[in-house]
């Protein structure tokens, strides 16, 4: 299934307003994308009802996404990716490499932070930190990340989420707040560069301060 097709389908199906959507994959070739939608609610963990109580309410929790290879170049994913923050409304698209954690001198906090990129439970709260998926495909697909390194990619929607009217004017933008070309964007092979920065949104009107 196409990516923006999914995430479009997942903002109807929740109801809810999107904070962000990340993704993370191994470097390995074919390795799955997994997607992950980080919702903007609440919701009691609980429907018992106790007289005088206030019970409170939860975050809710990411949704999880998996995408099967074979892929068609090394560069799809990250394609898929571009195609949806851009028709999401995103003004950019962040790609992060990280390297593997497995190995001796490594920090904690790598480890630590593979572990959050997969979605597993690494600080052990709320109880159920994704919805969907297959937790034993993502746990397997994390422990080869640990060995190869991963990449992590995050954009944050127009469309569908939370940011409508927030930070800069971008005049790409339709009414609804998404994009109805196809993206312009094309990925870049990757470099020494651990930290790349599409930029989606522009400005065609000059600000004046």
């Amino acid at each position: 299934m196409h990516v923006f097709d999914a995430v479009s389908a997942q903002i109807s199906a929740m109801g809810l307003p999107l904070f962000a959507v990340s993704a993370t994959r191994a470097n390995w070739p074919d390795a799955p994308l997994l997607l992950f939608l980080h919702w903007h609610g609440f919701r009691r963990a609980t429907p018992l009802q106790l007289q005088g109580v206030n019970l409170p309410a939860r975050a809710v929790a990411s949704s999880a996404l998996q995408f099967d290879g074979p892929w068609a170049s090394s560069a799809a994913a990250e394609d898929a990716l571009l195609d949806a923050a851009w028709r999401l409304g995103a003004w950019q698209l962040e790609r992060l490499q990280q390297r593997a954690c497995n190995t001796a001198g490594a920090p904690a906090s790598e480890a630590f932070a593979c572990r959050l990129a997969f979605g597993d439970n690494a600080a052990g709260y709320p109880d159920e930190p994704v919805l969907g998926a297959d937790q034993v495909a993502r746990l397997e697909q994390m422990e080869l990340a640990a060995r190869k390194g991963y990449q992590q990619w995050l954009f944050q929607p127009i469309k569908g989420g939370v940011w409508q009217g927030v930070g800069p004017a971008d005049d790409s933008l339709a009414g609804d707040g998404g994009r109805l070309s196809d993206c312009p964007v094309r990925p870049v092979p990757p470099s020494a560069e651990k930290r790349v920065v599409y930029q989606l949104g522009h400005h065609d009107r000059l600000i004046l301060p």
